[in-house]
């Protein structure tokens, strides 16, 4: 069957448009009013709808996001090595909460969640054990495998095991001022709502990280194996430290883990879902494999479903520093005051001198695939990955790794690498109950702690990988489903998630990436 002609023009000032038709179109085919397409063009690369003159903006999202290096033709396949990438926008002189949108209230909306004492909600109940070093880190994968085998049946209300594993901890300037990141990252993963305050610490010793710097009194109530053992006394934590005389050996540090982890488990099996107002919901949102077409279908799908999710009274998070860094000034006008404004571009300046330290730049962001997908550079990039933010005003701003405060809600930018796994990572250390993740590309990327939603930007990857792709916005490109009606499945299949009553591929597969730490400090 012959598919149809499909260009995609995301502003009438733009001068390229974008192949959405299945499998690209061959050259002398007629677009766009008689256009003739000069060579053939892969599905998500651009073609070029007029001439376009040398020192030219090729503008796409009525952006420039090149220089056109040479005279381009009509009909022309426009790619990254016929243009010149602008330069980063400065940090000053940026319009400041001139684009405030707001909107009604959505109210009447709940879900289903595991009410924690802070007041945080959990939508997994799982037991988590985490660690102060790497060095630890086969023992306790050993112990968690044991607890999943012989205790976890005896509570089946308790969802799973979580290892909270790390490659930090030793041999890390443990003072430097960038310490602090990854220091705070693994303090504030232990308090995920997901985890209910049950934590267990595994110790080697003689590490760097100490249990007490990592979990300071106050953060985590830290009791230590040989100073309490009454099952009845929950102040949410255990420490078993292997260098312990008491442990005899590798079966006895296993065996001091297991007994302690089951008044944990005992706790939380005593759990039961209830209904709760989406406030208790925490949306991270995050893209990862893009292409060109994340712009037009999936990330505008989820920011209408961010903004639905905001109206509702939940928290949603948004990350990726380097792709949003080209799009600061539509950030900032849609900062919530001042204070907002000056924290964005406080962390944008941070991580462009951090990338400078490393003789790097913005464009080392964009990958092999991104480029295969048609997207040229990061400018592009960054104009399709902003729209997964949605529309209204941006409340707050957190540093990589830092925790909600307490009564914080709206929308918020937490500052992360745009790497999936660091990204992730952080996201779940400032309080992420909830994760959704779009991808043209694709990829398999799961979390242990918290359920991620897969969303793809073309249908050929949701036929590709019908049992890892949650949601399709790829038939917003086909014209069978518009970005409102995509984004209302989306926020419908989020709260259905967060409450149990449904369970994305990569949590029923358990498809769990590693935790990645985002460590500036230097390693010695």
């Amino acid at each position: 069957m012959r598919q149809p002609v499909r260009l995609v023009r995301m502003h009438p000032s733009d001068n390229v448009a974008v192949v959405a038709t299945r499998g690209g179109l061959a050259a002398g085919q007629a677009v766009d009013d008689g256009l003739l397409l000069r060579e053939a063009v892969p599905q998500g690369h651009k073609v070029a709808l007029r001439r376009i003159e040398a020192g030219e903006a090729v503008r796409r999202y009525d952006v420039p996001i090149g220089y056109a290096l040479a005279t381009i033709e009509p009909g022309a396949w426009v790619h990254e090595g016929l243009m010149r990438m602008p330069d980063a926008r400065a940090l000053e002189d940026l319009p400041v909460a001139t684009q405030l949108r707001e909107a009604p209230p959505l109210g009447g909306q709940e879900f289903l969640g595991y009410r924690n004492p802070d007041g945080s909600f959990g939508t997994r109940n799982l037991f988590a054990i985490t660690t102060t070093v790497q060095c630890v880190a086969g023992v306790v994968a050993q112990a968690a495998e044991r607890i999943r085998r012989e205790l976890l049946p005896r509570f089946p209300h308790v969802d799973g095991v979580v290892a909270i594993d790390h490659a930090y901890g030793c041999g890390v300037a443990i003072d430097a001022p960038d310490a602090q990141v990854p220091i705070r990252t693994l303090r504030n993963l232990a308090r995920n709502p997901n985890f209910g305050g049950e934590v267990m610490v595994v110790s080697l010793g003689c590490e760097k990280l100490q249990p007490e710097r990592l979990l300071p009194p106050g953060s985590i109530a830290l009791r230590d194996e040989r100073q309490a053992r009454d099952e009845q006394a929950h102040d949410g934590l255990h420490l078993v430290r292997l260098q312990d005389p008491a442990h005899g050996g590798f079966s006895g540090m296993l065996d001091a883990i297991v007994a302690a982890a089951e008044p944990h488990l005992r706790r939380l099996d005593a759990r039961r879902r209830e209904a709760a107002a989406l406030s208790g919901l925490v949306v991270g949102v995050q893209c990862g494999g893009s292409d060109a077409l994340s712009g037009v279908t999936a990330n505008p799908a989820l920011g209408h479903a961010v903004d639905m999710l905001v109206r509702a009274g939940a928290t949603v998070l948004f990350s990726e520093v380097t792709e949003v860094r080209d799009g600061v000034a539509l950030l900032t006008a849609r900062a919530r005051d001042a204070e907002v404004a000056r924290r964005l571009v406080a962390e944008l300046d941070w991580y462009d001198a951090y990338l400078r330290r490393g003789g790097a730049d913005r464009s080392a962001n964009t990958t092999p695939g991104n480029k295969a997908g048609g997207l040229s550079n990061i400018v592009e990039k960054a104009m399709g990955s902003i729209v997964k933010s949605g529309t209204l005003p941006i409340d707050f701003v957190l540093g990589p790794g830092e925790k909600l405060a307490p009564g914080q809600r709206g929308l918020g930018f937490a500052a992360t690498p745009a790497s999936d796994f660091v990204c992730g990572t952080l996201q779940a250390a400032s309080g992420m109950n909830v994760h959704v993740f779009t991808t043209g590309r694709g990829t398999p990327y799961g979390l242990a702690a918290v359920p991620v939603i897969k969303v793809s930007t073309r249908s050929e990857l949701a036929e590709q990988w019908p049992d890892l792709i949650d949601v399709d916005a790829g038939r917003i490109a086909r014209a069978e489903r518009s970005i409102a009606e995509v984004g209302e499945e989306l926020f419908a299949c989020i709260v259905d998630v967060a409450s149990g009553r449904r369970r994305p591929w990569a949590e029923r597969w358990n498809l769990h990436n590693a935790l990645t730490l985002f460590n500036p400090a230097p390693i010695t």
